[in-house]
C-alpha cells in the first residue's frame, strides 16, 4: 500500500516537474523574444525562476522514490550486499529524519494554526507572531511569496512518504523500478 502511494506520488511529482520544465523553457523563450523587440516583460524572469524552483523540489522528491539521487557509493560498492542493504536503510533513516525536520520547519514557518486563530487576518497574525510570511509580495509579479514557498510542504511530505516507503520494505522493494 505504501509503495503504491509513493509510486503514485512520484509519478505525479515527475509529471508536474516535466510540465514546469516546459513552462520554464517557454517563459525564457518569451523573455528572449520580448527583449529582442525592446518590450521586455520583467515579471517573466521572476516567474521562470519560481517555476524552476518548483521543478527542482518536485523532481528531488521523486528521485527519492526511485533511488536516483546523486550519491557516493564507495562504501556500498566495497561491502557485501547484506551490509549494503543495512547502509541503505541507515541512509533512509537519515532522509526520513531530514524530511520530518523539514515538515516541522514548515509548520513553524507557515504557522497554520496561528493564521487560523487570527481569522486569516494577516495584520493580526503579523502583530501576534512577528512572522511576515503571508504579507511579503514578489518583486514583479505582485503575488504573495508564500504561494511559491508552498513547494517546501510538498517536498517535505513527498520526501517523508518516499523514505518511509523505503524503510517499510526490507529489502524486497530495492530492486523494483
Amino acid at each position: 500500500m505504501l509503495y503504491r502511494l509513493s509510486r503514485f506520488w512520484a509519478r505525479l511529482e515527475l509529471w508536474c516537474a516535466s510540465f514546469l520544465a516546459l513552462a520554464a523553457t517557454l517563459l525564457i523563450l518569451l523573455n528572449i523574444v520580448t527583449r529582442y523587440f525592446g518590450a521586455a516583460l520583467f515579471w517573466v524572469d521572476e516567474l521562470a525562476i519560481y517555476t524552476m524552483i518548483w521543478m527542482t523540489f518536485l523532481g528531488a522528491s521523486a528521485t527519492l522514490h526511485h533511488r536516483k539521487s546523486i550519491s557516493i557509493t564507495v562504501l556500498i560498492d566495497a561491502v557485501p550486499p547484506r551490509i549494503s542493504a543495512v547502509v541503505n536503510k541507515c541512509v533512509d533513516v537519515v532522509v526520513l529524519a531530514f524530511a520530518l525536520c523539514m515538515i516541522w520547519f514548515c509548520w513553524r514557518w507557515f504557522s497554520p494554526l496561528e493564521i487560523v486563530r487570527s481569522g486569516f487576518d494577516t495584520l493580526a497574525f503579523q502583530g501576534k507572531t512577528f512572522n511576515f510570511i503571508y504579507a511579503e509580495p514578489t518583486s514583479t509579479l505582485g503575488v504573495r511569496k508564500y504561494l511559491f514557498w508552498l513547494v517546501m510542504w510538498l517536498f517535505s511530505l513527498g520526501a517523508t512518504l518516499h523514505s518511509a516507503m523505503h524503510l517499510s520494505s526490507w529489502p524486497t522493494r530495492e530492486a523494483q523500478p
